[in-house]
């Protein structure tokens, strides 16, 4: 690894905060890039001056060749471009060399999200499930499911929570989420609820000084792939979508909202989002909002 590309990735886990996986992803990407450079220019103590736009698109048209899908490939680019605006602003390179280069063109897959009677006859299943056993996997099964879709989370971010980061008297919580930011988001009754009957049945099994609000029964937080799967096998009772998954509960809040005509730019910071582009991916209104908001601001509908 060049020095260059070591203390760039510094400063995506200093002061850029991103998280572990996404730091992984680009020095996944950039030893990609570096490896290729020296094949491509045939020395290995190549200059970053020397990666030209043709450099650029030919690293990209060997990871075609490889195979690699369209999607990777432009996440490849999206790690060259960032390094390079790095040190086109350090002053180490002249010129941007991939600041004009196209990516592969990407089909906007939504991920699936569930009708409103399945949403209802999900949380049906799990509050009745939650009530009857009332036992630490089935009342934090219903916390989970209430707050990824009650308040739109991210895994990570459920993941991450502490008890503290709830004020149930208020109804909202702080929540972490991607580049360290913090932001507030409304915590449901029904979340409410749950998380008072879970408490208990948390303290029963947590461990002296353990802070996470979704613990195992062993007392220690849940990992991010523990909640993963426990979700997952309930959603595939519920959803008729095939591709629905962790992710889709904070689909389905988004897209709830939407069809109840809540504003873009209101869902955009409910889901901590950096920019609406991000959130307009959620706008696959259906036929019936789109005709109720016509009905009900077109003067003459």
């Amino acid at each position: 690894m060049t020095p260059d590309v070591a203390r760039f990735l510094a400063h995506l886990e200093g002061p850029r905060n991103l998280s572990p996986h996404t730091v992984a992803a680009y020095r996944r990407d950039l030893l990609d890039l570096e490896d290729f450079a020296r094949v491509h220019l045939g020395r290995e103590d190549f200059r970053w001056d020397d990666l030209t736009r043709g450099v650029v698109r030919a690293f990209l048209g060997e990871a075609v060749r490889r195979g690699l899908a369209p999607r990777t490939i432009a996440r490849k680019l999206s790690s060259v471009r960032a390094l390079f605006r790095h040190l086109h602003r350090a002053g180490k390179i002249s010129s941007d060399p991939a600041r004009l280069v196209r990516g592969p063109k990407l089909d906007r897959t939504l991920p699936g999200h569930l009708r409103a009677e399945e949403t209802a006859a999900l949380f049906r299943w799990a509050e009745n499930r939650a009530a009857l056993a009332n036992r630490l996997p089935e009342t934090r099964l219903l916390v989970t499911l209430e707050l990824l879709y009650g308040s739109g989370l991210r895994l990570s971010e459920t993941g991450s929570l502490n008890v503290e980061s709830l004020n149930l008297d208020i109804g909202q919580l702080r929540v972490l989420g991607k580049g360290g930011k913090e932001r507030v988001v409304p915590v449901t009754a029904a979340a409410v609820r749950a998380v008072r009957r879970y408490l208990p049945r948390r303290r029963e099994v947590a461990e002296p000084g353990c802070r996470a609000l979704l613990v195992g029964r062993h007392g220690r937080r849940l990992s991010n792939r523990q909640i993963q799967r426990s979700v997952r096998t309930v959603l595939a009772e519920f959803a008729e979508a095939a591709n629905v998954s962790v992710h889709s509960l904070r689909h389905t809040f988004a897209t709830h909202l939407l069809d109840a005509g809540v504003d873009l730019m209101a869902v955009k910071e409910l889901l901590g989002h950096a920019s609406l582009g991000t959130t307009q991916i959620y706008a696959h209104t259906s036929k019936e909002r789109l005709r109720r908001v016509y009905d009900g601001a077109h003067p003459r509908a």
